[in-house]
């Protein structure tokens, strides 16, 4: 059967790649064909190739708090999340829906990960009871529904390091269990097949790690053990899919003992970015250097993407303040301001980046 009747479906393909993503739903709602054509891992392909793909940063976001038109300094309640997006090239802000289970908002400290065009919410502590959640959703931008997927084995985690290959597998790694023990065990969730699977364990405890994904393996950078309790290590190591271990632990990956979450991948297999101490640092082998100064905007910074030579940078002057955002491009060292809605100034608790 033809996809669109009376043209070859070579010519039907380059239609439906050229849609934006915001017509996915509609596409995959008029017929089954349709549906079953922007599924396939090779429409993805076709579409980033013949240069229609679209980068969407999705975000855990604070709703704001009302009491910061009366000059609160923070927030004066536990805040709420949802999750927003940001368009880079258009500019444009919006909310994705929320499941029903979360429509009271989003648990705080889950963790987002792109796998294809699916996005994966992955545990995080419930809002009201403060419990830790082993819960998985997938959200589909091919579709705009979500789906509950397969509990995280094992012991309740939270601040775990989390990252996606970016195509079907999601890994999770560290943290703390509900006795607030540091953990050295990591799993792997394939998102197609909704299933998980135990890796083996790291060679330290990391809760508040960083997990990054790159060069075909799994980064996770930093945290800290039981015992040192918010003292950070330095140090990473990493996990081959392919060999199925994990490499010898690389001592002094980072250049102090400081939270690594503002780490994001570089260019290279040797390659960190990362926002300390009012600037962004560049590793280049064992090399820290200062690649530019930061924003007074944001100075302290809540979340850092990497995407296409370019870093945005979301954050507030001061400690609880208001956040903006703002675009690095790495080959001029220059900022460009980003405009958005008052009401998308709410704290970024964590975020990720989808190329549709």
């Amino acid at each position: 059967m033809e996809l669109i009747p009376g043209l070859p479906d070579d010519i039907a393909r380059e239609c439906l790649i050229r849609v934006p993503y915001a017509g996915f739903s509609a596409v995959a709602s008029t017929c089954k064909g349709w549906k079953a054509e922007i599924e396939l891992t090779q429409f993805r392909s076709h579409r980033r190739s013949a240069g229609h793909s679209q980068t969407i940063f999705v975000m855990a976001q604070a709703v704001l708090d009302p009491a910061w038109s009366i000059g609160f300094a923070k927030f004066c309640h536990i805040p709420v999340y949802r999750l927003t997006t940001f368009e880079p090239v258009s500019g444009s802000w919006s909310e994705l829906p929320a499941p029903p289970e979360f429509s009271g908002g989003f648990p705080m400290f889950c963790q987002l990960a792109a796998a294809g065009s699916d996005l994966v919410v992955i545990g995080g502590l419930d809002p009201v009871s403060w419990e830790a959640s082993s819960s998985v959703y997938i959200y589909s931008f091919i579709t705009a529904t979500w789906r509950r997927g397969a509990d995280v084995p094992g012991v309740r985690r939270s601040f775990f390091g989390c990252a996606s290959d970016g195509d079907c597998m999601v890994f999770v790694a560290g943290g703390h269990d509900n006795e607030k023990k540091a953990l050295r065990s990591a799993v792997l969730y394939h998102v197609e097949r909704d299933e998980w699977a135990a890796l083996p364990d790291m060679a330290r405890e990391r809760d508040e790690c960083k997990g990054i994904f790159r060069g075909g393996k799994f980064h996770v950078i930093g945290g800290y053990g039981t015992e040192m309790q918010g003292k950070f290590d330095k140090s990473c190591e990493s996990f081959d899919p392919a060999t199925w271990q994990w490499s010898p632990v690389r001592e002094d990956a980072l250049m102090a003992s400081t939270c690594p979450r503002t780490c994001v991948d570089g260019d290279a297999d040797d390659h960190l970015y990362m926002c300390k101490d009012g600037n962004v640092l560049a590793l280049a082998g064992t090399t820290w250097r200062v690649e530019a100064k930061i924003p007074g905007d944001v100075y302290n910074p809540s979340h850092v993407t990497k995407w296409q030579g370019k870093l945005l940078v979301i954050g507030s002057p001061r400690v609880g303040g208001p956040q903006k955002a703002y675009v690095l491009d790495l080959s001029t060292c220059t900022w460009t301001n980003v405009e958005s809605p008052e009401k998308f100034s709410g704290h970024v608790q964590v975020g990720c980046c989808v190329e549709i």
